[in-house]
């Protein structure tokens, strides 16, 4: 949520929290702390003004705030209700490496083993497309370019958490046919590179946080506006050739980051 002051500057100084800020604040944190479980509904309208004693608008405006946490949906005609989230989990800098391949499991399904949950993949589209500008400049191609488009929904305890979209060169993948197969085998698509001769140097992430845009919402199973993640990956070989581009948007209310940052050279 919002913070109405500046760290450091004493309460009361500055800029006042507004009422409806505060409000929306209390509201998340009954939720987060269990006093209102997943499937129990929002107190109406009505019962915040008297519970707080403001008016409706400011009601409204809380729960503005309150809906664009994620953590409720609205359903027309009953109010709103508390998701049914899973809980979050540690996306760590070492999900990458080579020894998860080498076992056969690619990252995602690692990940989930290791946090205990459920995972499942639901593969939206593979096949050719033209090479949007951004991803045609990260892979070194002309935009518009033919390149593989590998697109997946993923799932965690039957939650979807987040999408991905892989961009291949068409030079790369067009002999090895496992990259066009819903299920690349052990290890996943980089065990499949691997294979062929593509081995990894290191990958390139940048993420950025921003509202959903109305589809994602939908996709994400997510209120409209609630806050993503997305984070764009280059896998890059040994030779300095990036052979994927991974975009990937991701519900921020069930993902921690957790990163390894050498202090020596």
């Amino acid at each position: 949520m919002r913070v109405g002051r500046t760290v450091g500057t004493p309460a009361g100084a500055g800029r006042a929290v507004p009422r409806y800020v505060q409000i929306a604040d209390e509201i998340v944190q009954q939720i987060r702390s269990g006093v209102l479980k997943a499937g129990d509904m929002v107190p109406s309208e009505s019962e915040l003004v008297e519970r707080y004693g403001v008016a409706g608008g400011t009601i409204r405006k809380a729960m503005v705030e309150v809906r664009a946490s994620g953590l409720v949906e609205t359903r027309h005609g009953k109010g709103s209700i508390v998701k049914d989230r899973p809980p979050v989990r540690l996306r760590s800098s070492d999900r990458f490496r080579a020894s998860h391949r080498r076992g056969g499991k690619a990252a995602y399904l690692a990940e989930s083993e290791q946090s205990g949950a459920t995972a499942k993949v639901s593969v939206l589209y593979i096949g050719p497309m033209e090479a949007p500008t951004d991803i045609a400049e990260r892979l070194g191609v002309d935009a518009g370019t033919q390149v593989l488009a590998r697109r997946r929904l993923y799932f965690r305890n039957g939650t979807p958490v987040e999408t991905a979209s892989s961009y291949l060169p068409w030079d790369v993948v067009k002999d090895i046919p496992e990259l066009f197969a819903e299920n690349p085998g052990p290890g996943g698509i980089y065990a499949r590179l691997e294979d062929h001769g593509h081995t990894f140097a290191e990958f390139v992430e940048t993420l950025q946080a921003r509202p959903a845009a109305k589809a994602e919402a939908s996709e994400l199973a997510l209120s409209p506006g609630a806050p993503v993640i997305q984070l764009v990956r280059d896998a890059v070989t040994t030779k300095g050739r990036v052979v994927e581009v991974c975009d990937t948007l991701m519900a921020a209310d069930q993902f921690v980051f957790q990163y390894r940052i050498p202090a020596t050279d």
